[in-house]
């Protein structure tokens, strides 16, 4: 199992931090994926992953949600860091459009979205891309910005349509499934029929999204064994089967070595 996505520097695991990590490998994850929402959090992703001697990964970004009237100061500080000789992020991310909650900048998450994506084109790093509520400009800046050249990523989270999955899947993207996938009467299960599971990654989005039976209490990476045990139901092939083909797609996707 790879968890493509877990904030492992949220301050709800440092009091058990050294226990977690140790519960995930005796699980079998084989390695986790910690992104960055900001340039004030970049240290605590860099900490976390370094406390944990290569396990744990480290992206880079600004989160849609983090972008207030700094934004500009905000995408400064982060280019500075990811440009650093030897800089160890291996993606951008977390970045893309929230318009759940505000829509006061909505126009400067547009241009920071465009220079993130520009940035892994320059670093030839993936995105992880988050989208909520904001799936067509999503789309059309992706489209309009691989025009220029390629880009290799993950839609964070995907619970959308077919229709928008498939619109991901064949500009060569993957998707990100996650706990929701485990709720009830969630309709992602009839979504992903004819996705290919070549196209699947998995993740957690740890704190948060815990799959059924753990709903509502910290989520963890091992956790993704439910994820696993729905994307089985699915597909039709067995949960070893399924973790495989998904390891495989984040080795590829994220340049992994296989450590088993």
């Amino acid at each position: 199992m790879i968890d493509t996505h877990c904030h492992l520097d949220d301050p709800v695991y440092e009091a058990d931090f050294d226990t977690v990590l140790a519960a995930q490998q005796a699980a079998g994850v084989e390695r986790i994926l910690v992104p960055g929402v900001d340039a004030d959090n970049a240290q605590a992703v860099l900490d976390v992953c370094r406390r944990s001697h290569g396990y744990l990964l480290p992206a880079i970004g600004l989160h849609p949600e983090n972008i207030h009237a700094d934004w500009q100061d905000q995408l400064d500080r982060l280019h500075q860091l990811l440009t650093i000789p030897q800089a160890p992020y291996i993606a951008i991310g977390e970045i893309g459009l929230d318009y759940h909650a505000d829509l006061t900048y909505k126009e400067e998450q547009k241009q920071a979205f465009i220079t993130q994506l520009e940035w892994a084109q320059e670093q030839d790093l993936p995105v992880m891309i988050h989208c909520r509520e904001a799936t067509q400009d999503c789309l059309d800046l992706l489209r309009h910005t691989m025009l220029k050249k390629p880009l290799h990523g993950v839609m964070h989270c995907f619970s959308g349509s077919n229709e928008v999955a498939r619109q991901i899947v064949d500009m060569g993207l993957y998707l990100g499934i996650g706990g929701v996938i485990t709720f009830k009467n969630c309709l992602l299960r009839e979504h992903l029929g004819n996705i290919p599971i070549e196209r699947i990654v998995l993740e957690t989005d740890a704190p948060y999204m815990t799959p059924v039976p753990y709903r509502g209490k910290r989520n963890e990476s091992r956790f993704i064994q439910y994820v696993i045990e729905a994307l089985s139901t699915v597909y039709g092939l067995p949960t070893d089967e399924i973790d495989r083909i998904t390891s495989q797609n984040a080795r590829c996707l994220f340049r992994l070595k296989d450590e088993k």
